[in-house]
């Protein structure tokens, strides 16, 4: 990272030339929509990253090839904020696109406004605000997600919870074929 540990990084530096970034936290969501698949679930994981570069790097087409695995690890060190702790293994517990309007409300109350409606918020400030979420809807649904995922018991309110809000608490998948088919209808619409 070039922005040291209380920077924020605008650009990366790659073979000796700087490279702009796309770094507001809309962009770097968008990006993991198409990482994640949710995008275009007919990509491979490869045909993903491609496309995560080029919305990361607005010169993408400027950068050498040779320099790419180094481009695709300064991403990697952007996305997890200059973090080296390690993934943990197992399902995921959030989705960025289907838990966004309850992170909003987390990260609102964190930052004390809406960030949705700042012109512009780096990607590493978005993720602050993100881990400094408290109590509320968020944790409550990411807390049941993980009791549900580890088969451990629910308590009484949160059962209720969840009953009243299965369609909030349950994850969606993602189906290739389902998507495909969709994006075949909309052409054929066009």
């Amino acid at each position: 990272m070039t922005a040291g540990v209380w920077g924020l990084p605008v650009y990366a530096e790659l073979g000796g030339v700087r490279y702009g970034i796309r770094s507001d936290y809309r962009d770097i969501l968008e990006l993991l929509r198409w990482l994640g698949g949710n995008a275009d679930p007919t990509l491979d994981q490869s045909e993903r990253w491609y496309v995560a570069m080029r919305l990361f790097y607005p010169n993408f087409a400027a950068i050498p090839r040779d320099l790419w695995p180094r481009a695709t690890e300064f991403l990697t060190a952007f996305l997890a904020a200059g973090r080296r702790e390690p993934t943990r293994p197992g399902p995921a517990l959030m989705d960025w696109q289907q838990d966004a309007p309850l992170i909003a409300a987390g990260i609102g109350r964190a930052a004390g406004q809406d960030v949705r409606a700042m012109p512009y918020l780096h990607w590493w400030s978005f993720l602050a605000w993100f881990d400094a979420i408290g109590e509320g809807s968020f944790a409550t649904v990411v807390a049941i997600r993980d009791k549900l995922r580890r088969g451990k018991r629910l308590e009484n309110w949160e059962l209720d919870f969840y009953r009243r809000n299965r369609g909030m608490v349950d994850l969606r998948e993602v189906n290739a074929e389902k998507e495909a088919e969709k994006k075949k209808l909309l052409e054929m619409l066009k």
